[in-house]
C-alpha cells in the first residue's frame, strides 16, 4: 500500500502521462530504493525479528553496523556506525551476520522485475537502481503506473517493500525515492522540479554530507531556495569542481542518461577521527573497522578488483598513499584485509599522529565490460 503519493495526477487519459511542449524530449525515470534491504531480508527470514530493532554487522568490540532496520533507525542507528555506539542507543538492538549470497540472490530477482518493464536498468548497489522507461517495454506509457507496478511485484515475488521516485531525470528520481520512505512513491513532474528542490534542507542533495551542509550553512545556504540564490562565480570560489553540479540541482537540472552498464573506477571510504591516532594498536583497530565497512559497500556493488590503496592524513594535513596491486583480483574479505594491514606495518612507526585513514579497492572490472567504459565513473564512498 503506497503512502502518500505527491502528485498522483500525473498521468493523463488513460493511464498516460499528458505532453506539453516542456514535457517533449524530457525522459522518464524511476528510482527504486528498497527499503532496509539486509535487515529486511534478515527479519522476513527469521520471523521472530519482526518488529525488533535489528542490526546487520558484526556485534564485537571492532564490529560495525552495514545495516540497520527502521525499527533501529528510530534509535539513532544507522549504517557505518560502531557496533558499540549502536548498542549505547538502543540496548535491545539484535545483531546478525550477514549473508551476502541471501541479498545477491535476491537482489537478481528484484532487476529481473525491472528487466520486464525495460532494458536499461542502472544498478547502483544490491539494493537500489535507476530505470529509465520513456519507451517501456509492454506500452504502459505511464512511469508512475509502472513504478506502482514494480513495487507490488517485488512484494509478491520477495515479501519485501520498496519505495520508489518518478521524474524527468536522476537527480530528482532519487530524491523523490527517499521522500515517503519507506514503502511510498513520490512524483515531481515536468515543471515541479525547481520548487520541489527549493524547499529541501541542502543535506538532501546527494554528494552533500554533513561537513558540507555546515559549510554551507555558514554561508547562508540552508536550502535548495538559498542556494539556487547564489550565481555560479560565487559557488565555484566555495566549492570548486563541486560547483557546476550544485548550480544544476538547485534548478532540478541533470542531463546524465540512464546508464546500464554503470561501473565503478574504485570503491572505497575514509574516516576522519575525533581524536589524532598514533599508536600502532590504535591504527589496526582504525584499520579493522574501516575494512568492515568498505568490504560491505564493495559486496553492495558486486564489485571485484586488484588495487588496494591506503590513505592516511596526518595532523600537519600532508596525506600520505600506498598501493599494492595484484595480477588478479583480490579473492576476499580476509586478503583485502590482509594486504590494508601490510601496506599500514610498512609504514609504521608514523612520524605522526593521523586524523583521517581511508581504504580503496580500484581497477575494478567485470566480464565483458568494454574498458573505456568500465574506467568512465568512479566512486569514493564516504563513510562519515
Amino acid at each position: 500500500m503506497d503512502h502518500a503519493i505527491d502528485n498522483p495526477a500525473g498521468d493523463g487519459p488513460d493511464g498516460q502521462e499528458p505532453e506539453s511542449d516542456e514535457a517533449a524530449g524530457l525522459r522518464k525515470i524511476i528510482h527504486v530504493d528498497m527499503d532496509a534491504f539486509f535487515a529486511s531480508v534478515e527479519q522476513r527470514d527469521h520471523p521472530e525479528l519482526r518488529g525488533k530493532p535489528v542490526a546487520v554487522g558484526g556485534a564485537g568490540g571492532r564490529g560495525v553496523v552495514a545495516a540497520a532496520s527502521y525499527e533501529a533507525r528510530k534509535f539513532g542507528v544507522c549504517s557505518a556506525m560502531p557496533s558499540v555506539t549502536a548498542r549505547r542507543l538502543c540496548p535491545g538492538l539484535v545483531f546478525v551476520r550477514h549473508r551476502f549470497d541471501v541479498y545477491k540472490q535476491v537482489s537478481q530477482q528484484i532487476r529481473a522485475i525491472f528487466r520486464h518493464h525495460t532494458p536499461l536498468v542502472e544498478p547502483l548497489s544490491l539494493d537500489e537502481a535507476y530505470l529509465d522507461v520513456t519507451e517501456d517495454l509492454h506500452g504502459i506509457g505511464s512511469a508512475t503506473r509502472i513504478a506502482q507496478m514494480i513495487r507490488a511485484a517485488i512484494r509478491e515475488e520477495t515479501g519485501l517493500t520498496a519505495s520508489a521516485g518518478v521524474s524527468y531525470n536522476k537527480f530528482l528520481a532519487k530524491i523523490a525515492s527517499d521522500q515517503n520512505k519507506p514503502d511510498g512513491l513520490c512524483v515531481i513532474r515536468p515543471g515541479e522540479g525547481a520548487a520541489f528542490v527549493a524547499r529541501l534542507p541542502v543535506r538532501r542533495f546527494h554528494g552533500v554530507g554533513p561537513k558540507g551542509a555546515e559549510k554551507m550553512a555558514r554561508l547562508g545556504i540552508e536550502t535548495g531556495a538559498d542556494l539556487a540564490a547564489k550565481d555560479i562565480a560565487f559557488l565555484r570560489a566555495h566549492f570548486g569542481s563541486f560547483a557546476d553540479y550544485l548550480y544544476r540541482a538547485a534548478r532540478g537540472v541533470d542531463l546524465r542518461p540512464v546508464r546500464t552498464n554503470r561501473i565503478r573506477k574504485s570503491v572505497g571510504g575514509e574516516r576522519t577521527y575525533r581524536e589524532d591516532i598514533s599508536t600502532g594498536h590504535a591504527l589496526r583497530a582504525a584499520l579493522d573497522g574501516i575494512v568492515d565497512i568498505v568490504w560491505d559497500r564493495i559486496e553492495r556493488a558486486e564489485a571485484r578488483g586488484r588495487t588496494v590503496t591506503l590513505k592516511m592524513k596526518y595532523t600537519d594535513f600532508r596525506i600520505v598513499t600506498r598501493s599494492r596491486s595484484l595480477p588478479r583480483d583480490v579473492a576476499d574479505k580476509r586478503e583485502f584485509a590482509r594486504i590494508g594491514h601490510e601496506l599500514l606495518d610498512n609504514l609504521l612507526p608514523l612520524p605522526l599522529p593521523i586524523r583521517l585513514m581511508g581504504l580503496t579497492l580500484s581497477g575494478l572490472d567485470r566480464p565483458g565490460m568494454p574498458e573505456e567504459e568500465a574506467a568512465r565513473d568512479s566512486a569514493q564512498l564516504s563513510l562519515l
